[in-house]
């Protein structure tokens, strides 16, 4: 008992300090992608045919180019694909946005998630139950938010937990690309869900169908089958972005607006 007692204390404290501190990421960290206009010489049509995915995106007949982090697959052949080096990547983390339009802009910006409205906020504030979807994914944002429930994220201390029953739930978090097995399955669950209640699409699939989008055999994101409430991108996303965005839609965090000094601005 002792030797435990020792071992605890020289191990300290685990948890992390977010969002009471600011997150810290390695350098080969791939956050929010940002592009520079400024070094665009190339026509950008060019090089949203050599992206693969549709992180770049351009209207027809024009040389207007835009990024849409809820497509990006976080690889660097995505910035690659940009022959004057115009799109980077940053260390942001930060990237949920309470619409999908939000994700969508010309350099990178995110219109980051705004609180619910003050009777639904009042209502979920302080206990969100939460029922996981995997609506035809490879397991990969599934990954990321078990991580949610460890010692280092703990989702628990701020009153959000993932129950079993969609009835015991206010909300849905759905994962993967909707494969048409998976499409009743999920509106089922959804209608199983007491109003009012929240959907949370986490992950390029289940935000714009990812690289699996255009296919016959999937959605176009969960968008096109629920009202969405957040949507969180990443491939998978990191437990701090889908944690900063549920924050966020609770007004935990001050919304809409980056924490000064945060690492990975640019």
């Amino acid at each position: 008992m002792l030797d435990w007692l020792k071992t605890r204390l020289q191990q300290g404290i685990r948890t992390s300090g977010f969002p009471r501190e600011r997150a810290d990421f390695p350098e080969r960290f791939r956050g929010r992608a940002v592009r520079d206009p400024g070094r665009c010489r190339d026509d950008c049509r060019t090089c949203a045919a050599r992206a693969p995915s549709a992180l770049l995106q351009t209207n027809a007949g024009e040389r207007l180019v835009q990024l849409d982090a809820g497509a990006c697959l976080f690889s660097p052949e995505e910035a690659a694909a940009c022959a004057d080096g115009a799109v980077t990547y940053t260390r942001d983390h930060r990237m949920a946005s309470s619409t999908r339009r939000g994700l969508v802009s010309p350099t990178g910006d995110v219109d980051l998630a705004r609180a619910l409205a003050d009777s639904t906020r009042r209502l979920f504030r302080r206990s969100l139950r939460l029922r996981s979807v995997v609506a035809g994914s490879c397991s990969g944002c599934e990954a990321e938010l078990v991580a949610l429930g460890n010692v280092v994220f703990d989702l628990a201390r701020f009153g959000i937990q993932f129950v079993a029953s969609p009835r015991h739930a206010d909300g849905l978090v759905v994962t993967g690309a909707v494969n048409i097995n998976m499409r009743s399955a999920l509106e089922r669950t959804y209608e199983a869900v007491p109003a009012p209640k929240l959907v949370i699409a986490v992950g390029a699939c289940a935000v714009s169908g990812g690289p699996f989008a255009g296919s016959p055999e999937v959605a176009r994101g969960v968008g096109d089958i629920l009202p969405v409430d957040l949507w969180v991108p990443g491939c998978p996303p990191h437990p701090l972005t889908t944690l900063d965005g549920l924050l966020r839609l609770l007004g935990r965090i001050e919304t809409g607006e980056r924490q000064a000094g945060s690492v990975g601005d640019t």
